[in-house]
C-alpha cells in the first residue's frame, strides 16, 4: 500500500481541470475530479509499496491519478482524450520553464540528466526493502557513443496496471516520457516498453540538436 499525499494530487489536478473545464463544463469536472479523488486513494491502498521518499515515486503518484481520472468517468474518457489531457498538462508553462533549465545538447545537461538517474538508483540501493516494487536500474555505457541509456525490467505502474485491468491506457504514461525528454531539449529513442509486452523498457536520451546519433 502506498501512502497518500495530497502533494502530487494539489500538484497535478489544477492543471488537469483547465483540460476537464474546456470538455465537460464546471459542474461535471467538479464531480468527476471528486469521483477522481477517492478512486485515487483507492488505488494507493492497493498499488505496491515502493516508499513514499522514493524519488521516483512521483511517477507512480502521478500516473494513479489518470486511471484513477478514467475510473471517475466510468471509462467514456477514450484513450486519445485521456492522452490529449496528459499533452496539455505537459504543455503547462511552469512544467516546461522548469523543464528547460537542462539543456541536453550541452554537455553539462546530458551530465545532469545521468547524475538524477544514479542518484534514483543509489536511493534504492540504500532501500532494499522496497528492490521488488520499485523501478530497477541497469546502466550501460557502452552501448551508445552519443548520449546516455539505460533500461528497467520492472515497473510498478506496468505492475499495477496489468494486475487491476488499465493496460489498455498505461502507454499513455509512457508518452509523457518523450514529453520529458523534449522539455530537456532532448530526444527519448525507445524501442521497447514493458506496456507493450517488452522485457524492458529502455531509455536512450541524446540532444535533440544530434544528428544520426551513434
Amino acid at each position: 500500500m502506498m501512502e497518500y499525499t495530497s502533494k502530487y494530487w494539489n500538484m497535478l489536478t489544477p492543471l488537469i481541470k483547465k483540460s476537464l473545464l474546456k470538455r465537460y463544463g464546471k459542474e461535471e469536472t467538479a464531480e468527476l475530479l471528486r469521483k477522481t479523488n477517492q478512486i485515487y486513494r483507492d488505488l494507493l491502498r492497493r498499488a505496491d509499496d515502493i516508499g513514499k521518499d522514493n524519488p521516483m515515486a512521483s511517477n507512480l503518484y502521478e500516473g494513479l491519478i489518470f486511471l484513477a481520472l478514467w475510473d471517475a468517468s466510468d471509462r467514456k474518457i477514450s484513450v486519445d482524450e485521456l492522452r490529449t489531457i496528459s499533452e496539455e498538462m505537459m504543455s503547462f508553462p511552469l512544467l516546461k520553464a522548469m523543464g528547460l533549465m537542462i539543456n541536453a545538447n550541452k554537455k553539462s545537461g546530458m551530465a545532469r540528466i545521468a547524475e538524477m538517474m544514479h542518484k534514483d538508483a543509489a536511493w534504492l540501493e540504500a532501500h532494499p526493502q522496497y528492490k521488488a516494487y520499485s523501478w530497477d536500474f541497469h546502466f550501460d555505457e557502452t552501448k551508445h557513443q552519443d548520449g546516455f541509456y539505460y533500461h528497467f525490467t520492472q515497473c510498478p505502474l506496468n505492475t499495477f496496471a496489468r494486475k487491476e485491468g488499465y493496460l489498455e491506457v498505461l502507454p499513455i504514461m509512457c508518452d509523457i516520457d518523450y514529453k520529458t525528454a523534449a522539455l530537456m531539449h532532448a530526444k527519448l529513442y525507445r524501442d521497447h516498453t514493458l506496456a507493450g509486452s517488452g522485457e524492458v523498457c529502455d531509455y536512450w536520451f541524446v540532444g535533440d540538436k544530434v544528428e544520426n546519433p551513434k
